[in-house]
């Protein structure tokens, strides 16, 4: 059945809230766009006029898909190679969807979005839809079919599970830009030691080459381990330039809405570095530099005037 313009302005109106829900759902920018537009196909199939609530019939439609897409996943991941990280959205992104208050801002955090893998497909829907959206139990189990009382089971023992994954803390644009100084002054140093002070004893490091790029099998753990890593990672050598291409140009941004150090080379981002930082020093380092997960990163890095990089590597 054909759409009406009405009716596609419906869709298109409700396009930002959908992409923001599948993004934190798949943990990708590109699998998020194929599901909005699968449930565009699926509203154009449908009798538009006979649907009371749209909204509420497009998130169902396309929760389900998510799930779908989810189950599937995990045994895609099982053969993954290396580690498997969420794909990086950049300041300004409005895939990255509402951030009025801690609790939108942090489910979209690479941190979060790193811990739902641990969640099964419905306990991750639900935290979702809750958390970062604000729907009422009674929606979200219309969308899942499940009962009420069942949503709430759910969404209680998902939220313990982040919970205990993740030390909470939110910093402003000058403080993650600060940090972001710190941390290259001490990664360029030479020296291991100023990289140490930064870090919890407890950091780790985990990047994501997808097979594509050369990235460690397994995290780094321990202060001195991540550091001794970080050293090696921005010391400069003709090999690595060869690898990347060229002397990459490092940024200092927000990625996810946390602090990140992006690397470009020729306009082309090769990787986004995502750090968590913790009231005792920096936790983690996530490294995203799958080049199939640098696209949407890339456009739009392109899009906007960066300025002067903070330095060139290599």
């Amino acid at each position: 059945m054909a759409l009406t313009v009405n009716d596609v302005d419906r869709f298109e109106a409700s396009r930002p809230r959908l992409e923001a829900i599948a993004y934190r759902l798949l943990g990708s920018a590109s699998e998020a766009e194929d599901a909005v537009q699968e449930t565009f196909l699926r509203w154009q199939a449908a009798d538009a006029g006979q649907v009371r609530v749209p909204e509420a019939w497009l998130t169902k439609v396309l929760t389900n898909l998510c799930l779908n897409q989810l189950t599937s996943a995990r045994a895609r991941r099982e053969t993954y190679v290396g580690q498997w990280l969420p794909e990086p959205l950049l300041a300004g992104d409005p895939m990255l969807g509402p951030a009025d208050t801690a609790e939108q801002r942090e489910s979209v955090s690479f941190a979060v979005l790193t811990l739902l893998e641990r969640l099964t497909p419905g306990e991750r829907a639900v935290y979702v839809l809750r958390e970062a959206f604000d729907y009422p139990h009674r929606e979200i189990a219309e969308i899942l079919d499940l009962t009420e009382a069942a949503s709430q089971q759910i969404f209680h023992r998902a939220k313990k599970h982040v919970a205990d994954g993740r030390a909470r803390t939110e910093i402003d644009g000058a403080a993650a830009r600060r940090i972001i100084d710190e941390f290259l002054a001490a990664a360029t140093s030479g020296r291991t030691e100023p990289l140490v002070r930064l870090l919890t004893q407890d950091a780790v490091a985990v990047g994501d080459g997808g097979g594509k790029v050369p990235a460690r099998t397994k995290p780094f753990e321990g202060a001195l381990a991540v550091a001794k890593f970080m050293r090696g990672l921005f010391k400069p050598g003709k090999a690595k330039q060869a690898l990347v291409g060229g002397s990459p140009e490092i940024h200092a941004t927000t990625a996810n809405g946390g602090p990140a150090v992006v690397a470009v080379v020729g306009g082309r981002v090769i990787g986004v570095l995502c750090l968590e930082v913790t009231a005792e020093g920096i936790a983690a380092f996530r490294s995203q530099a799958n080049p199939d997960k640098l696209e949407r990163a890339t456009r739009r890095w392109a899009a906007a005037d960066h300025g002067e990089p903070l330095l060139r590597l290599f």
